[in-house]
């Protein structure tokens, strides 16, 4: 995508996986979608799944600061031994989430200082032309907008769920399928 492109509606938006998705990288995730292209395809971070380190147990030999402190998350399955940085901040203005991806250690720390939301991710979720296309028309995914709950609730406390609830009745319900529906 050129810089003169418009962005995709998909892009900034939030893919939470459907139940009937059975990839276990994907069970129960939320997804920012940072990027997405008809042309080049889509990639994005996945929000709810921390790690129980920091970034200063993967980067021990850099003097941090603050950014040694920053939660570290699973950002999905492409490129795993790669930590990327991402600065997400909620715009009060436009009630809209931005995020920033790619950056440096430097910009990283630039983003914390500015009181931005940077997280640390190994790893990233991909899809290559046309594929997260297919993926939303078999409803594998469920599509929405940001809201600033994205960055208020804890990852671990049920994100996924919370975002459903917030969505409608339809959703509630899906929100209350069992982790595993073949158990039942």
């Amino acid at each position: 995508m050129s810089k003169s492109d418009p962005p995709s509606p998909l892009t900034g938006s939030l893919l939470l996986a459907s139940p009937s998705l059975r990839d276990p990288n994907f069970n129960r995730s939320v997804i920012y979608l940072a990027a997405h292209s008809e042309e080049d395809g889509s990639f994005g971070y996945v929000l709810n799944r921390p790690l129980e380190q920091k970034v200063a147990e993967l980067l021990p030999d850099q003097e941090l600061g603050a950014l040694g402190r920053v939660q570290v998350f699973i950002g999905g399955p492409v490129s795993t031994n790669k930590l990327a940085f991402a600065s997400l901040h909620w715009s009060r203005s436009s009630g809209t989430l931005h995020c920033k991806t790619h950056l440096s250690v430097h910009d990283a720390m630039h983003e914390l200082s500015m009181g931005h939301d940077v997280r640390g991710f190994v790893g990233y979720s991909g899809w290559s032309k046309g594929q997260v296309e297919r993926e939303i028309q078999h409803r594998s995914w469920i599509v929405t907008t940001p809201v600033r709950q994205v960055l208020t609730l804890k990852p671990e406390a049920g994100l996924w769920n919370s975002l459903l609830e917030g969505m409608g009745p339809v959703y509630q319900l899906i929100s209350r399928t069992p982790e595993k529906v073949e158990l039942n």
